[in-house]
């Protein structure tokens, strides 16, 4: 899904030395230095509606985490008032959180999820 068409990368022209039968042009490739993708982190929010119990399958269900990983986060989210589930791709984290808000209103819930960038 590229919105730009692809750089080529820019050539220096670099002059043989002297004695090598002409005036010959090398181009020299330049590597180009690409920066990874910013990511985001996918954090719930604790309410006092939703049940543990439902937040522990929604994390072991949208983010693949074991039992024991699902109630500790859980447990942190329960008791600091947010919990970080995954870090992800801005489009990964976007649909994660779409995922996890439509699960709980499809239960009935007002769990809220959103994403955030990771500041490096």
């Amino acid at each position: 899904m590229a919105t730009q068409s692809p750089v080529k990368p820019p050539v220096t022209p670099v002059k043989l030395p002297e004695g090598d039968g002409g005036d010959s042009v090398v181009l020299e490739r330049r590597t180009q230095k690409v920066k990874p993708p910013q990511m985001y982190q996918v954090v719930m929010l604790n309410d006092d509606y939703t049940p543990m119990e439902f937040v522990v399958v929604v994390i072991q269900e949208f983010f693949s985490k074991d039992l024991e990983s699902a109630t500790q986060i859980m447990l942190k989210i329960h008791l600091e008032g947010r919990g970080v589930c995954g870090v992800y791709s801005k489009d990964v984290a976007a649909t994660k959180v779409d995922q996890v808000l439509d699960a709980a209103h499809r239960a009935g819930h007002p769990l809220q999820c959103v994403s955030e960038p990771i500041e490096l």
